[in-house]
């Protein structure tokens, strides 16, 4: 963890500027106005906009900031907050409400650090990815006698077991070989999910996302892929088993990340369990089958973790400020983690760009893509790593890079087409929705450290 000075440092950049907040719970169209007032409070570095529909018809609305709204700028990353996903867990949904206005206020401040994150990377928010289930939620209120009220959709379904099942391929694949990423959907997916599930199954495709968290509620332990495990058991003291991603050190500094900048989770001893560090391998606490953030993982190019952030799933009004003291470092800097490893354009030997290269790590069994612009991003943790940049119908290339613990290090890669047999390059699936057009250059960043590879003449 960061030494002392280097820590407060953060906290003193937001505590020089606090925005004021509003503790409150807000109903739906209560929550709807919220977002509607952040966006016209800051209208050039907002973008509102709706992914679909709940079952009862309940737009599910995702608040974008970035200094070119809905706009994919090449070689600047993409990170998301999902909250509310169970109906019932509902602190989630407050905090990402109260970090949108803060966002907002402090970037009218000028605060340099926020400022810096605006301008640096995508942040899409949604506040609640089930809006019918917390309604039934809030009309009992807080409450410790219905402690699943709520929980599911509307059609009684819980959306944390309702994503297609991948870990089952990937297990398989790992034995006996096949692909280590973007695993193919079932042709009959979208008949297989719920309205809400499909819903973000189609925005999270359509974005280059990089790094994503899910905020739930019932403990307070930042949990890490994957959450189902080979065996797939069920939660016991003696039947639990450790089902790491081929990424898992680097998702277990992700969640130390935000344990340790939050005001208790890093302590362990939370809610009558203890998680050492405040964090734990999903599976290690208890399996679980067609979750959200193993889809993530194994589907695109987004790393997520699920974020357990209170005792009580739905926390009294007079507790929200207490939480939020506790949360904002910690949802900040999860959001600059989006800045680690490595990072660059894929380009042909005509300077033009190759969309679906596949980044290649040597002795980490997952491999990224490049984006509909040529650019991909693979977080990393520092170290010196041997990177492959591989493209159908292309020569492959190969680089050693070094990666540091200050930011991202450019590297881009320049692909010669292959002599000995030609195939078109292959589109990668949903990628830049409300993108720029194709750029036919590798794009300038400030304050990165480059290293620029040629393929052989």
């Amino acid at each position: 963890m960061p030494d002392l000075p280097s820590a407060f440092l953060p906290l003193l950049l937001l505590s020089k500027l606090v925005a004021p907040v509003t503790f409150r719970h807000h109903r739906y169209d209560d929550l709807v106005r919220t977002l509607y007032r952040v966006h016209n409070q800051c209208p050039d570095i907002t973008r509102l906009y709706n992914i679909g529909r709940s079952v009862k018809g309940r737009y599910l609305y995702v608040l974008e900031f970035s200094d070119h709204p809905g706009i994919h700028e090449p070689l600047e990353p993409e990170v998301k907050y999902v909250g509310n996903m169970h109906g019932n867990e509902v602190l989630g949904r407050e905090l990402l409400l109260q970090l949108s206005e803060f966002l907002c206020e402090e970037f009218r401040n000028r605060n340099p650090r926020i400022l810096r994150l605006i301008q640096d990377a995508r942040i899409h928010i949604l506040p609640s990815m089930n809006p019918d289930g917390y309604e039934v939620a809030a009309a009992q209120g807080p409450s410790t006698s219905g402690y699943l009220v709520g929980r599911n959709n509307a059609n009684g379904v819980d959306l944390n077991r309702n994503f297609p099942d991948l870990n089952t391929y990937f297990y398989y694949n790992e034995k006996y070989g096949g692909p280590n990423h973007h695993l193919p959907l079932p042709d009959n997916w979208k008949s297989q999910v719920e309205p809400e599930t499909r819903a973000v199954i189609q925005w999270i495709r359509s974005l280059n996302l990089v790094l994503s968290a899910n905020l739930h509620g019932g403990a307070v332990v930042a949990n890490y892929p994957y959450d189902k495990s080979l065996d797939h058991r069920f939660r016991g003291p003696h039947r639990t088993s450790n089902s790491p991603t081929p990424d898992d050190q680097l998702f277990q500094t992700l969640a130390k990340v935000y344990s340790y900048a939050h005001g208790w989770m890093h302590q362990g001893w939370n809610c009558g369990d203890y998680f050492p560090d405040g964090i734990t391998n999903g599976a290690s606490w208890y399996s679980l089958s067609k979750g959200m953030q193993d889809f993530n993982y194994l589907h695109t190019n987004c790393f997520e973790i699920t974020l357990e952030l209170s005792c009580n799933k739905f926390p009294r009004q007079e507790e929200l400020p207490r939480e939020w003291l506790g949360n904002r470092e910690a949802l900040i800097q999860f959001l600059e983690q989006v800045h680690q490893g490595i990072k660059g354009m894929v380009l042909d030997e005509n300077s033009n760009n190759l969309t679906g290269a596949v980044i290649s790590v040597t002795g980490i069994n997952h491999d990224v893509t490049s984006g509909e612009h040529g650019d991909y991003f693979r977080l990393l943790l520092p170290g010196t790593y041997t990177v492959t940049a591989k493209a159908p119908g292309y020569d492959p290339q190969t680089v050693t890079v070094t990666v540091g613990p200050a930011g991202p290090t450019l590297v881009n890669f320049q692909l010669n087409r292959s002599t000995s047999q030609v195939h078109p390059v292959q589109k990668a699936p949903g990628r830049g929705q409300g993108s720029r057009p194709k750029q036919s250059r590798i794009p300038k960043k400030k304050d990165t450290a480059t290293k620029r590879h040629r393929g052989p003449a």
